[in-house]
């Protein structure tokens, strides 16, 4: 759980902080079109936490295993903004609204963790569940620091979206997808010292 949260932040917090700059120098949108684009992604997750939350309660009340129900939704919210991101950077000459979209999509669906990771935690032990959060969201914490900064040295060295802002954001959302679909468990888990 430590490195998927880990993973999920990278793509978070740098795409949060360089989304406005990449709508601006690379799709050349105006600083207002920009900045008005930037709060879709944010928007756009409202509308898909309520579907992805439905859809993991009503596949958990029709018998699906919550660790398999889990591992779906976190699947679906790492993999949909990698897609969106790898058609993001490969030069097909999309219009800019278009690359807007996609990434809005992308962004939107990593929503789903709402409904895989985060629930983990409540599933595992509902006592120790806001310990959990809080060791895994402690190092969730380091991409908004070291993430946010490594795409601008990237960005300043390469001038290169596709490897600075883009690559790495895919390379932990697939790993992420792997960790998770290998070890993920909703298991619940006794921490209490057995007397």
């Amino acid at each position: 759980m430590i490195y998927v949260h880990f993973c999920g932040s990278w793509g978070h917090y740098t795409c949060l902080s360089w989304l406005p700059t990449y709508f601006s120098e690379e799709l050349s949108l105006n600083l207002t079109e920009a900045a008005w684009v930037s709060i879709l992604p944010p928007l756009a997750s409202i509308f898909v936490t309520s579907i992805a939350a439905q859809l993991a309660d009503n596949l958990i009340s029709r018998g699906v295993e919550t660790t398999m129900v889990r591992k779906i939704c976190q699947s679906i919210a790492f993999l949909s903004p990698a897609i969106c991101m790898t058609i993001s950077s490969l030069d097909l000459g999309l219009p800019p609204w278009e690359v807007v979209g996609i990434l809005t999509g992308g962004l939107a669906l990593s929503s789903f963790a709402l409904s895989g990771l985060y629930c983990t935690h409540q599933d595992m032990s509902p006592e120790y569940a806001s310990i959990l959060l809080g060791i895994t969201n402690t190092v969730g914490a380091i991409p908004g620091i070291v993430g946010v900064a490594l795409t601008g040295y990237l960005l300043d060295s390469t001038h290169s979206w596709s490897i600075s802002l883009f690559a790495p954001s895919i390379f932990f959302y697939l790993t992420g997808t792997v960790v998770w679909l290998a070890f993920a468990s909703s298991k619940p888990q006794n921490f209490s010292e057995q007397n």
